[in-house]
């Protein structure tokens, strides 16, 4: 039987660290966050196309023309937000596209990963724009503002503090 090796000072070295986690390249691992991400952004985009739907086609409605100044503001910060929600949503295809082959995949999805987050945030601030605009038309301003708030602040927890609070909780626990 061979001897033990000795780690520093003799001593026998301690144990190793049981792996956690799969066992793969920074590519592979790349590969799979990719796809994963991809399928993220399929979900959020089907969000992103029905609001921008709705918006689209409220401003050919006849009610659209007797809308007031803070309704119009509303509407056209909605869907400048939405656009750009879509943009964000979208860019990681872009990217992808426009450094395919760059041997720059993890840099990539981190990349992809940030456009994704503000895409989110910019869809959480336009549907609550576009739920106050609705609520106005069809009840009082006041419990319409604390209606989309409400909206706005579960958007919010479910979004990104719930992910936020599960990857400092659970990361750092065996």
């Amino acid at each position: 039987m061979a001897p033990e090796p000795e780690g520093p000072g003799g001593a026998a070295p301690p144990p190793a660290e049981p792996r956690r986690g799969r066992d793969e390249s920074a590519e592979e691992r790349a590969d799979r966050m990719w796809a994963d991400l991809l399928q993220e952004l399929r979900v959020a985009q089907t969000g992103v196309q029905i609001l921008f739907g709705v918006l689209f086609i409220a401003v050919f409605q006849p009610a659209f023309t007797d809308l007031g100044d803070t309704d119009r503001a509303l509407y056209v910060t909605a869907v400048v937000l939405g656009a750009a929600s879509a943009g964000s949503l979208i860019g990681p295809v872009s990217l992808h596209r426009m450094v395919a082959g760059r041997r720059i995949k993890p840099q990539t999805v981190v990349l992809a990963a940030r456009m994704a987050r503000t895409g989110l945030l910019l869809l959480a601030v336009t549907t609550v724009l576009t739920l106050l605009m609705l609520l106005r038309v069809a009840l009082d301003d006041t419990l319409a503002a604390w209606l989309a708030g409400a909206v706005g602040v579960w958007l919010f927890t479910l979004w990104f503090v719930l992910p936020l609070w599960a990857r400092r909780h659970y990361t750092n626990r065996e």
